[in-house]
């Protein structure tokens, strides 16, 4: 809550006035506006933070590592960046000049070696790697290029440096997030061509039997021979 900027008062009040475990969803609202906590953005922050707060006092391991695009959303627990989204800001500038186009692929050169080299880290975690890995990093990303705009995306993208090389203190973690988009993209496409459903129970029933679809490809299995095997 602190991290999402909810007052310190508005903190201390949930702290000392928040029952442990509130039993629905109803009772939880009711004591915020008992609490004068009314603002839509405070609500939600409030809401999300007591939910996590649930999950962890039940075991939820908070070394959980989330892997991300960057969306605010995204940043709890332990966050990395995703590799592939921060490589395309780069990739999406549009230089002015020769100099700036220049510039702009002799640093994707960089960013992609250092990319490499980091799955190959993966691979065979070495304590020895941990330092050059970090001074490329930064000489990568501190460096001065002809080309203003791409100077300043590489200090925001420096700015993230703990999130971009998570990697090194936990190398299980995957260095970008296509797994997961390539598990979704089924269902976008769905979306895309049905423009959605009619009712809540369609949409359900649409999700429920895309991700049994995508689980059965992932296992080998033949999503029809699944369904007629469960009837």
């Amino acid at each position: 809550m602190r991290e999402q900027g909810l007052s310190q008062s508005l903190r201390e009040q949930l702290r000392l006035q928040t029952p442990q475990t509130p039993q629905s969803l109803e009772l939880w609202n009711k004591h915020l506006g008992a609490l004068a906590i009314q603002d839509e953005r405070h609500v939600r922050i409030a809401t999300e933070g007591a939910l996590l707060g649930s999950l962890l006092e039940k075991g939820f391991n908070p070394d959980l590592a989330i892997i991300s695009d960057g969306a605010g959303q995204f940043a709890i627990l332990l966050h990395a960046l995703c590799w592939i989204h921060a490589e395309r800001l780069i990739h999406k500038l549009i230089p002015f000049n020769d100099g700036s186009r220049e510039a702009i692929a002799q640093v994707r050169t960089q960013v992609w070696s250092l990319y490499a080299d980091l799955k190959a880290y993966k691979q065979q975690p070495s304590a020895d790697q941990v330092a050059p890995l970090q001074e490329r990093f930064e000489a990568i990303f501190t460096q001065h290029t002809c080309f203003a705009t791409l100077n300043e995306l590489l200090q925001r993208l420096y700015r993230r440096k703990d999130e971009l090389l998570l990697v090194l203190k936990r190398p299980d973690i995957p260095l970008h997030t296509n797994g997961s988009e390539t598990d979704i993209r089924d269902f976008v496409k769905k979306r895309k061509v049905s423009g959605g459903t009619r009712s809540d129970l369609g949409r359900q029933c649409r999700d429920t039997f895309a991700s049994l679809k995508k689980t059965c490809r992932k296992l080998g299995i033949s999503f029809w021979a699944y369904l007629v095997t469960s009837q």
